[in-house]
């Protein structure tokens, strides 16, 4: 099999990883890519929000790519996979109008409500005067989500009315106000061809840039997978639920979701809710489910593809757990500083492998070859061990290795686990 995966950042890098160590992966190709996946896949240059360049360079003599995975969001609003299968080959990945389950929360909440997914209440709002009636009716602290794509950043959870006030206006457009949902978060992936559904195992995310959940949102600074303390029949509620019914209202609607179902999900006094949707594998959330799945992932993102997941046989896991640690840049998530050095990334490779590897974000080489920073989330650390506590400190422990000058990260990633 060949494989071309669209994406540069960490979550590119582990499911790069994964496919690398597959034997039914016989060339494995990235498009743009980074430092550390060039390690393990031929790099070509392309514009990832190019539908037409994608499935040219899919089909081109140098990949002729017999399945593209692509990684981010916003390829898949702006109908990458679209143009890919219409070339005539299997992508992993929705269709555009599918991915607006995470391109508009709008949409999301109109498929929940048809599909009678338990959700939080809310108001899509247009104006400032409808922004200003909502948070009024809901109280602190208040919910407000940009419609439409920020990258996970797109959402303030507040006690401060102005605030709030402030930053739908600054979405520009529609903006979803929502009752704050109480209780842990949890992300759970499914795989699905369109009608079959496939869940991995849970994991939970730290979005907030500071230990102590303080600071603004980011795109994810860790995460650990499983979770000890969840309901052993959390995975199987949700996919009851959550996943089932929305795939299956997709597919009634005509427009069928196959790719990877995110569900991002708060446990809460009255049951599960569903925070929202996302249309592709969550990042860091990815590094450490992966590091664990012990099914060959070739085979089954092609599965997913080609509408073949009820004959896949049942997913296999190590046992366990697994941690990611996300190193980020001076300022991130504000305006992160690009071009520093990076380095002790070989003395994780000698003293801490194979329990504990570096994935890479946001980073090139220099002209001179020298690894630099290239973005706000540079590397994320994913170490393994018998349970979390143990993953944990191997993971912080190939952190301390690390040297990235302005560099920040949080240093309570599953703490007390």
């Amino acid at each position: 099999m060949r494989i071309l995966v669209i994406g540069g950042g960490a979550r590119e890098h582990a499911i790069c990883r994964s496919l690398s160590r597959d034997p039914e992966v016989a060339a494995l190709h990235c498009a743009p890519g980074n430092a550390g996946i060039a390690d393990v896949a031929t790099l070509h240059s392309v514009d990832a929000l190019d539908g037409a360049a994608v499935a040219a360079l899919a089909a081109s003599d140098g990949v002729r790519a017999d399945l593209v995975v692509v990684g981010p969001e916003a390829p898949l609003v702006a109908g990458v996979a679209d143009a890919v299968r219409e070339r005539g080959i299997p992508v992993f990945g929705p269709s555009a109008e599918a991915a607006l389950l995470e391109g508009s929360k709008a949409f999301a909440k109109d498929v929940m409500a048809a599909a009678g997914v338990p959700t939080a209440r809310s108001y899509v709002c247009t104006t400032p005067g409808e922004a200003d009636a909502a948070l009024d009716a809901f109280g602190p602290p208040y919910v407000v989500k940009d419609d439409g794509l920020a990258a996970g950043k797109g959402v303030v959870v507040t006690d401060d009315i102005e605030r709030a006030r402030a930053h739908a206006r600054e979405c520009g457009g529609a903006v979803v106000i929502e009752e704050f949902l109480d209780g842990p978060e949890v992300s759970l992936f499914a795989l699905t061809d369109g009608e079959s559904v496939v869940p991995l195992q849970p994991a939970q995310d730290f979005k907030r840039a500071h230990d102590g959940d303080e600071g603004p949102n980011t795109g994810g600074m860790g995460a650990y997978s499983p979770l000890p303390w969840a309901d052993p029949k959390l995975v199987d509620e949700v996919a009851a639920t959550v996943l089932e019914p929305t795939v299956h209202e997709l597919r009634r609607r005509g427009t069928p979701f196959s790719g990877l179902l995110y569900a991002g999900l708060a446990l809460t006094s009255r049951g599960v809710r569903v925070i929202e949707f996302n249309a592709r594998f969550g990042d860091p959330e990815t590094q450490a489910v992966l590091a664990r799945l012990k099914t060959p992932l070739g085979g089954l993102l092609q599965a997913a593809a080609t509408g073949q997941l009820a004959q896949f046989p049942a997913l296999r896991w190590s046992e366990g757990a697994a941690v990611t640690v996300v190193i980020a840049a001076h300022d991130y998530p504000a305006k992160p500083r690009t071009g520093d050095r990076i380095e002790g990334l070989d003395e994780v490779e000698r003293q801490d492998a194979p329990a504990a590897y570096v994935l890479h974000a946001g980073t090139r080489r220099d002209v001179d070859g020298t690894l630099v920073s290239a973005g706000g989330r540079v590397l994320s650390v994913t170490a393994t061990g018998g349970d979390v506590a143990t993953a944990r400190k191997r993971a912080y422990t190939a952190v301390d290795r690390i040297r990235l000058a302005g560099s920040h990260h949080r240093t309570d990633i599953a703490a007390g686990i």
